[in-house]
């Protein structure tokens, strides 16, 4: 086997802030893996808004809150980024030999370390280092096998948005005689879920901004209404089976309005606000049921590694960016103009 190097390129986030505490370097230490752990070399990591939102504080509630996902201490410098494609270059004590050499892709919720069950999650790029570097390690538990004919950039979409997505459509009880409202379709977990949600055999009415209503409708939404129609006018009271929600906002009342009794209700973002006002009559008249969603269920992922070996969803990616240009990839991001993911390219 190749000698590991000792030192590789990464992007550390030096503190909460603006793009300048995102600081690429050419000197970090390579990782090496403790037991029951792998080492993968990084080819391709997707930028996602949790990326954002740890590094500018959002998480925070309070000001004594660090903002780390799962409200522990949240040590600096940190190596983000929870979408990676790669290949096991070393494994540690207890991991078998054979798994050198597998393509990868990592379950960002980290509920395995050192062989032993962690209560709450770790989250991938947040609470441990991720996958803005050349090397990345995690537990075996939580790198999976994966064969497909795409490539590592396309499968580096995956892992955040669509098993966000899936986790969501689980929670729910997404059926095929379901109808499912999303909202922010056009982003990477709402786009994702169009396609899972297909997978299922619902019916898919999507939100989304006018000038991506055809590309939503290509990717197999039944429906598309603008963000900034009122949904109720457009869908009317009492329509819909499920609402998979990833923008809250103002008009987050509307989307109970449009629950028929005992609809299901799952949120896993906030992007449109996440301060909303709740009226409890229209909770408790209409028997509905809330899912706050973000540990991942059993299953999700293997789930969702099934759905991309047998085709049943497909990669969007938008833009590629190579890793020391992150800076410029959140400022695209940032723009929403894309359908999709934005994905880093990792040269080593």
């Amino acid at each position: 086997m190749t000698a590991l190097p000792t030192k590789m390129k990464a992007v550390q986030l030096t503190g909460h802030g603006g793009p300048e505490v995102l600081q690429y370097t050419q000197d970090a230490e390579v990782p090496r893996p403790k037991n029951n752990e792998v080492l993968i070399r990084v080819s391709a990591a997707g930028v996602n808004n949790t990326d954002i939102n740890t590094r500018i504080g959002w998480y925070a509630k309070s000001d004594s809150d660090d903002g780390a996902w799962n409200g522990n201490a949240m040590g600096f410098p940190r190596i983000q980024g929870p979408d990676v494609c790669g290949e096991i270059v070393a494994v540690g004590e207890s991991v078998d030999q054979t798994r050198i050499g597998e393509r990868v892709l990592i379950e960002p919720c980290i509920s395995n370390v050192n062989g032993e069950t962690v209560e709450p999650p770790l989250y991938f790029g947040s609470e441990s280092d991720g996958g803005f570097a050349e090397y990345t390690v995690v537990s075996s538990y939580h790198a999976y096998k994966v064969n497909s004919q795409l490539s590592d950039v396309e499968l580096a979409s995956f892992p955040c948005s669509y098993s966000t997505a899936e986790n969501m459509l689980t929670r729910a009880m997404v059926t095929h005689k379901d109808c499912v409202l999303i909202s922010g379709a056009s982003g990477g977990v709402g786009s994702a879920a169009i396609q899972l949600a297909k997978a299922r055999g619902a019916k898919v009415i999507a939100i989304a901004s006018v000038n991506k209503h055809q590309a939503i409708l290509n990717l197999g939404a039944d429906s598309v209404i603008s963000r900034d129609d009122d949904i109720v006018a457009a869908l009317g009271t009492n329509s819909v089976d499920v609402v998979i929600d990833l923008v809250a906002g103002d008009a987050w009342p509307k989307f109970l309005d449009v629950l028929r009794p005992k609809g299901r209700y799952a949120v896993s973002g906030a992007i449109g606000g996440a301060m909303v006002e709740l009226d409890v009559r229209t909770l408790y008249l209409k028997d509905l049921s809330f899912f706050g969603c973000t540990v991942l269920e059993p299953k999700v992922f293997t789930n969702l590694i099934q759905h991309i070996e047998q085709e049943n969803i497909k990669p969007l990616v938008a833009k590629t960016f190579p890793l020391e240009e992150i800076e410029q990839a959140q400022a695209e991001f940032l723009k929403k103009n894309h359908i999709g993911k934005i994905v880093l390219t990792i040269r080593s």
